[in-house]
């Protein structure tokens, strides 16, 4: 079985019920959480995830498009990018 992983990140002004609703998203598309970090510093909250869909022929723009409405309805800003692409672009 193959497994696509992706790294999500979230930024934006703290308040309640930012983890559940994109983890709501996150398991309407059975993506997996494998690994999370969040910060709260002040009154900006910040969050971390590397996930993973083991489905084959994930359809990532609709997931894409998904995730993007929830952080437009919770007012963050949400990124999305294939885990290799990630660690591509973030290497030192």
């Amino acid at each position: 079985m193959t497994s696509t992983r992706f790294v999500i990140t979230v930024i934006g002004i703290d308040k309640v019920g930012i983890v559940a609703h994109i983890t709501n998203v996150l398991a309407q598309f059975e993506v997996n959480i494998v690994d999370i970090s969040q910060t709260i510093m002040e009154d900006l909250f910040t969050m971390i995830m590397l996930t993973e869909s083991k489905e084959k022929g994930f359809d990532l723009d609709a997931f894409q498009n998904a995730i993007n409405a929830a952080g437009d309805e919770l007012g963050v800003e949400i990124q999305v990018q294939k885990d290799d692409v990630f660690r591509f672009m973030h290497r030192i």
